[in-house]
C-alpha cells in the first residue's frame, strides 16, 4: 500500500516562504515552541494537502493556528479547512495573535494540556 503525499510541491514552496517571514506573533510562540520545549516536536509553517498550518505537532496530531483580524472575513474557509485538517486525524487549536502577544503564558498552559490529553 503507497502513503499519499502530504502536500503538492507549489504549497510546500510557499510553506517555505512563509517560515521565512513569519509575523510577529508567530516568531514569538515559536521561540516557545522550537527545540521540544514543551516536550514534543513542532513544525511551523506546515503543508497538509493544500493548506498550510501555523504550528503543527505530527506525533500528537496537534495544529496550532494563530489568527488576526484578517480571519473575520474568512469564517467559510476557515470552516473548510478546520473539517479537513479533522479528516486527516488532526486537532486544531486556535488563539488569536493579541492573545499570544499579550497572554503568551495562557497560551503556552493551553498548549501544554493539549499535548497532555
Amino acid at each position: 500500500m503507497t502513503k499519499l503525499p502530504r502536500s503538492n510541491s507549489k504549497t510546500m514552496r510557499r510553506a517555505a516562504n512563509l517560515r521565512k517571514n513569519m509575523t510577529p506573533a508567530e516568531g514569538k510562540l515559536w521561540a516557545y515552541l522550537k527545540k521540544n520545549q514543551l516536550g514534543f516536536r513542532f513544525r511551523r509553517q506546515h503543508a497538509i494537502g493544500n493548506f498550510i498550518v501555523d504550528f503543527c505537532c505530527v506525533k500528537k496530531k496537534i495544529i496550532i493556528e494563530l489568527d488576526g483580524s484578517q480571519h473575520l472575513d474568512m469564517q467559510e474557509y476557515d470552516e473548510d479547512r478546520r473539517a479537513y485538517l479533522k479528516s486527516r486525524g488532526y486537532h486544531v487549536i486556535c488563539f488569536w495573535n493579541n492573545d499570544v502577544m499579550n497572554d503568551i503564558q495562557a497560551v503556552i498552559l493551553a498548549i501544554t494540556y493539549a499535548l497532555e490529553e
